[in-house]
């Protein structure tokens, strides 16, 4: 039995293990398995396409839960979208993202369009003092920064930073009494893209530049800033960054990245790199999402196809541990990582009138428990869904099993399951030389634990079509040499 190395369409095809396509299937500690399906969370849809969502916690350990569209900000109260916005509402545009950040038990919002926003409890208002920014992300040392502003006093700078008085979010005028203060980063070109704290630092990240912020006193300017050495990383936008624990997974421009506050590494080259360049949408790059999935040891990458037409409706999946791939496809309006309310069984009227029509979730998920945490997201619909439904159907494709200089007859393809799924098929591809386009073979269905496929070529595919949950470890082939001479 090969093991199977996961999704790595650059790779060599040749190499034992690999997947050259994968649907439906992501890596955990032991091999892969089918992406769970979403399942609805006891919350109606929001009226309007979610626009940014974040689960935030007050300093006596409360949660709450907020979903913003382009011209509202709703909180989560029980089941009910409860409607947090100011007065009057809010502008915003069809391409603006709220960023959200907590301080303290303050709650801010800000979209580049409209006045910052915060709440302690209840409705929005304003931040008088503060710059408009497409970014806002609270530090460790007490300090709101916001990136990418339009102010009175500078207008718009792509490329400027501000932060609030310490230890007061309603404070931005500069001053060095208070460690409010602005600047610019200007040591490389282009728009500030995202920024995301750091254990003790802030940092900033442009298309192609990394930039370190440290708190160095309000005498000395209040924030350094540190060009990070190291390549081409920088973040296609300003959520294709997330925390993983200490370290920031990024989606750039030209690859894959892990940054710790050391120097990037990079993560695609000839495994995923040119393939996503390929398969994702140049125009709509930036609006590209990273989640990290802390239950899973997963990050969710969801970006939009050559032929979106601006919504992310793709979806990889990137294990941290085992270094795998593989993909989920489906569309993404926001992500974040929900915290279940718990059921009891006199509760669970509230999500079907019979024990027939529950969700088909296992009932060990973490979507029934208090205090659980789930991936989740909002779906083409508005709707917030997890992810920990059973999986619906999924498929992968082996590379070329064979040898250039023999042509083999295979009658036999067994996978390694260790949970085996409700149905499965394979279904053979074949080719004399690589570099030959594939003909497809005949399809079986899986016999006593293998799949009978008979085909005689000199390179092998093998495509395996799945539905349930299921999780294999490795595949194997018996192949037979013919037409020696």
């Amino acid at each position: 039995m090969s093991p199977i190395i996961g999704f790595a369409p650059d790779s060599d095809p040749t190499i034992v293990g690999v997947l050259m396509e994968c649907v439906n299937i992501i890596p955990f500690e032991s091999g892969f398995m089918g992406a769970p399906s979403p399942t609805p969370v006891q919350a109606a849809p929001l009226p309007a396409p979610c626009s940014g969502a974040a689960v935030v916690m007050r300093l006596d350990g409360g949660r709450r839960i907020f979903a913003t569209t382009q011209t509202k900000i709703y909180e989560l109260a029980s089941t009910v979208w409860t409607d947090r916005s100011k007065a009057g509402s809010y502008a915003g545009s069809p391409d603006a993202r709220w960023s959200i950040c907590q301080f303290g038990d303050t709650t801010l919002f800000s979209n580049l369009s409209d006045p910052m926003q915060l709440s302690t409890a209840g409705v929005c208002s304003d931040v008088p003092t503060a710059p408009k920014a497409k970014i806002v992300v609270s530090a460790s040392n007490n300090f709101v920064l916001a990136f990418n502003t339009n102010d009175g006093t500078f207008g718009v700078s792509s490329d400027r930073w501000w932060c609030c008085a310490q230890n007061n979010q309603n404070d931005w005028v500069p001053s060095v009494a208070t460690g409010a203060t602005t600047g610019r980063l200007v040591a490389k070109e282009g728009a500030i893209q995202a920024g995301l704290p750091l254990g003790d630092y802030v940092v900033a990240y442009k298309s192609r530049g990394v930039f370190l912020g440290s708190f160095v006193g309000a005498s000395n300017g209040a924030w350094q800033w540190t060009l990070i050495p190291g390549g081409e990383c920088g973040a296609v936008g300003p959520e294709a960054v997330c925390d993983v624990g200490g370290v920031h997974f990024i989606v750039g421009e030209d690859d894959f990245w892990l940054f710790d506050g050391s120097r990037p590494v990079a993560l695609g080259e000839g495994v995923i790199r040119d393939w996503f360049r390929r398969n994702s949408s140049q125009t709509f790059r930036y609006r590209t999402k990273c989640t990290y999935d802390r239950q899973r040891n997963l990050v969710w990458i969801s970006y939009a196809s050559p032929a979106s037409t601006g919504d992310c409706d793709r979806t990889l999946a990137y294990h941290l541990s085992t270094k795998k791939w593989g993909s989920a496809d489906r569309l993404i309006q926001a992500a974040l990582n929900f915290i279940s309310p718990g059921v009891t069984i006199d509760g669970l009227n509230a999500y079907a009138a019979s024990i027939d029509s529950l969700p088909e979730t296992p009932f060990d998920s973490q979507y029934w428990l208090a205090g659980g945490r789930l991936y989740a997201y909002f779906n083409a619909s508005n709707q917030l869904v997890s992810n920990s439904g059973v999986a619906g159907a999924s498929s992968f494709t082996t590379g070329d099993l064979g040898d250039d200089d023999m042509v083999t007859m295979i009658d036999r393809f067994r996978t390694r399951f260790s949970l085996s799924p409700a149905t499965a098929t394979a279904t053979g591809l074949m080719k004399m030389n690589e570099g030959d386009p594939l003909v497809v073979g005949a399809m079986c269905a899986i016999n006593d634990g293998k799949f009978d496929v008979r085909q005689s070529a000199r390179f092998h595919r093998i495509r395996v079509d799945m539905t349930g949950d299921h999780k294999e470890t490795a595949f194997d082939v018996k192949a037979i040499q013919v037409g020696e001479r």
